[in-house]
């Protein structure tokens, strides 16, 4: 068990691209926060039951910032076949996917996943494209995950619920899919045009 911790720790340390220290600060983070993350979970679950489909709204969030804590190690990838992306289809322009995209761009929403915006410097489009990346593949399997809660209040005829979900699923994760999708499709662009992305 020993030596499968340390392997896992070097692991984690050589894809960090920190020192061991550090690495072991921002583990140590992320196993805080998912302590506390599966305590709250308890004790809602407790209070509200744990048939109740809030309950995977919270696990779909705690997922997203688990998964984004975990980034400097593990990259979350999205399936080999949803990997290509061709956002001149005007579909997107039709659903409004450009407007959603300025809206994060122009608004303290921003912040809210800050690593997707790229610095002053060139030489950090490699970093941001793989954060685009990354973050597609998060807002993917959490849509994947939530999707069943959605189906779970329809069969319980919670329609109020339903509706409220999809609508989360729609700004918290298609959206955001779709927008990054175009943003990933520029930035390989970038790269074809003799920019370096490394």
């Amino acid at each position: 068990m020993t030596r499968k911790v340390q392997r896992l720790f070097h692991f984690c340390v050589a894809h960090h691209g920190g020192s061991s220290m550090q690495a072991w600060r921002d583990l140590g983070k992320v196993l805080i926060v998912a302590a506390v993350f599966a305590a709250c979970f308890d004790l809602l679950a407790k209070v509200i039951g744990f048939d109740s489909p809030w309950l995977g709204l919270l696990l779909m969030f705690y997922f997203m910032a688990l998964a984004g804590m975990a980034e400097p190690w593990f990259a979350v990838r999205m399936p080999l076949a949803l990997r290509p992306v061709n956002p001149r289809n005007g579909a997107y322009r039709w659903f409004g996917v450009r407007t959603f995209g300025a809206l994060l761009r122009n608004t303290p929403l921003r912040y809210l996943n800050g690593s997707v915006y790229l610095a002053d410097d060139r030489r950090s489009i490699a970093k941001l494209s793989r954060r685009v990346e990354s973050s597609e593949a998060i807002h993917f399997w959490a849509a994947l995950g939530f999707t069943p809660y959605i189906a779970y209040t329809l069969s319980r005829a919670l329609y109020l619920e339903a509706v409220l979900f999809l609508m989360v699923q729609l700004v918290v994760n298609i959206y955001p899919i779709l927008h990054l999708r175009i943003v990933r499709a520029r930035l390989d662009r970038i790269g074809r045009n003799g920019i370096p992305l490394a």
